[in-house]
């Protein structure tokens, strides 16, 4: 039985089918263990099959790290949605971010790869990352708009704290991280905020 979920391909044979699961649970181990980075020779090797069949699939590593990622790109991008209509704007704001350093962590080197692609347009991970970063640009306007957040902090600062945050709890711990993100989120308020 033929099946496909790749948009504007065609659908896969059985066996196309087990190759590519094969490989999106072999890349998620060798990710996991190694960080994004990983072999992709090793990749195919664990998978059992050659590399061309690897490349077949996945012509680059960003478009095997975005099939990996797309699933909880597009549950990261809902949360922001589902917080636009919870909590006071402040909460919601820091509830997303501490997701989205969460979700940036998956990986050691996500975050760079993360911080090329919102910039690269031929990147397969870019329109994932801008969506993420139109989730977390509602809510920061939001939290803007009712005083907590500084009025010059943008969608890009707040992405690239996430993505900075992530980084350095992959080069130090994730105790360190989250110290940074206190701190990184103190600066963020404003001063009336603060001073409330």
């Amino acid at each position: 039985m033929a099946s496909t979920d790749r948009p504007g391909r065609r659908p896969m044979r059985a066996d196309a089918r087990r190759n590519y699961e094969r490989l999106l649970a072999e890349a998620a181990n060798a990710f996991a263990e190694h960080g994004v980075d990983a072999s992709l020779e090793d990749v195919a090797r664990r998978a059992g099959v050659a590399n061309g069949t690897l490349y077949a699939h996945f012509p680059t590593r960003q478009a095997l790290l975005e099939t990996l990622m797309r699933d909880r790109m597009e549950a990261l991008s809902g949360t922001g949605r589902d917080l636009l209509e919870q909590t006071s704007p402040d909460q919601a704001l820091v509830a997303w971010t501490r997701t989205a350093i969460a979700h940036t962590a998956t990986y050691r080197g996500l975050a760079a790869s993360l911080m090329h692609a919102i910039e690269d347009e031929t990147s397969e991970l870019h329109a994932a990352c801008r969506s993420v970063l139109s989730a977390g640009e509602q809510l920061l306007d939001r939290a803007r708009a009712s005083g907590a957040i500084r009025a010059d902090v943008t969608a890009s600062d707040l992405y690239a704290l996430i993505n900075a945050v992530a980084w350095a709890g992959e080069q130090t711990s994730a105790a360190q991280g989250e110290r940074l993100l206190t701190f990184a989120l103190d600066g963020l308020r404003s001063p009336s905020s603060s001073r409330g």
